[in-house]
């Protein structure tokens, strides 16, 4: 049923935003003259590596110039750039990787293989299921990147708290996962991204592992 789900829905959701599409691909294009889309190499089910479909927000060569990660208001977005990750709309692309089979609508987001490789045997757990456009965590850090800018090391604290805390909410939510949850996580999803919520309980949770690791 997920699968079909997933299928029908990529396909009628391509049909429906063809329009979007469009225009944002020729916003991105009179922004800066550069390709539209992004694609990065990331880690899906199996460990199979797959590209992830992305409209590009920012500057061309952006992974020469900085870290993986994207911190606070991170000088190599496009203008264009924060409006599309402020509504999430780069992600659209990945209804391709949808219909592709590599992707679904809800799973773990994929990494890149470079945070992969720093998985424990216990975190590879999650590479047993398909990656998704968004997740249970993808709702709590839904201002990940705000949150990573209030730290001297991002980096650090993304590898060492958010990650794994991203992990054990996706197995967790795969325990009991269903079609209709997933729908449920859809839906609740497109509310944080029309009403932001503060950041504080994410904070709360990386503040406390931060000091259980000093610890």
């Amino acid at each position: 049923m997920k699968t079909i789900f997933d299928f029908v829905t990529a396909a009628i959701g391509t049909c429906l935003l063809s329009p979007l599409f469009v225009a944002t691909a020729v916003a991105i294009k009179i922004g800066d003259g550069g390709p539209v889309y992004f694609r990065q190499e990331r880690v899906g089910k199996g460990g199979r590596v797959f590209k992830i479909w992305k409209f590009r927000t920012m500057v061309v060569d952006a992974e020469r110039r900085g870290a993986q990660i994207t911190v606070g208001c991170d000088a190599r977005i496009t203008k264009v750039g924060h409006w599309l990750r402020k509504f999430k709309l780069d992600e659209m692309p990945q209804l391709f990787n949808v219909l592709c089979g590599e992707m679904s609508f809800v799973g773990p987001r994929p990494e890149v293989p470079r945070y992969v490789a720093l998985y424990s045997d216990e975190q590879r757990d999650v590479l047993q299921l398909l990656p998704g456009i968004t997740d249970p965590s993808s709702i709590k850090y839904r201002d990940e990147s705000s949150l990573l800018a209030q730290h001297e090391d991002p980096e650090r604290v993304y590898v060492e708290t958010v990650m794994p805390d991203k992990i054990h909410l996706n197995l967790q939510y795969a325990q009991k996962a269903t079609v209709f949850t997933d729908i449920g996580t859809i839906f609740n999803t497109l509310l944080r991204v029309a009403v932001p919520v503060p950041i504080e309980s994410a904070q709360v949770a990386s503040n406390d592992r931060s000091a259980k690791h000093a610890a």
